[in-house]
């Protein structure tokens, strides 16, 4: 199944937030915990890690580009050799957003 890693629409006074640092490109596999991107707030550093295994497919947002809230940053699957035709309707990837 293909995923989208969006981020919340809950960060206070915030309406985008930076990327500061992809842990891998795709095509790189992510254990459940590990440390996908890095992003930041006007206010905070944030840790995104999944919350189970997957492959990254494709990043939509680089290091440095500003993504809105409710944004997708990036497309994540359970295999790699998905088709992403159609990954739009994906549903939301299920990730843990820790402020550091």
């Amino acid at each position: 199944m293909i995923y989208r890693l969006a981020i919340p629409t809950s960060f206070e006074d915030n309406t985008a937030v930076r990327v500061l640092e992809w842990h891998g490109q795709p095509g790189a596999r992510f254990p459940a915990g590990a440390l996908i991107v890095e992003v930041e707030t006007h206010k905070a550093l944030v840790e995104i890690r999944g919350e189970r295994d997957a492959v990254l497919r494709e990043i939509r947002y680089g290091e440095g580009e500003w993504c809105p809230l409710g944004g997708v940053l990036a497309l994540l699957s359970d295999d790699p050799d998905e088709p992403l035709a159609g990954a739009g309707a994906g549903a939301d990837w299920p990730a843990e957003f820790s402020i550091g």
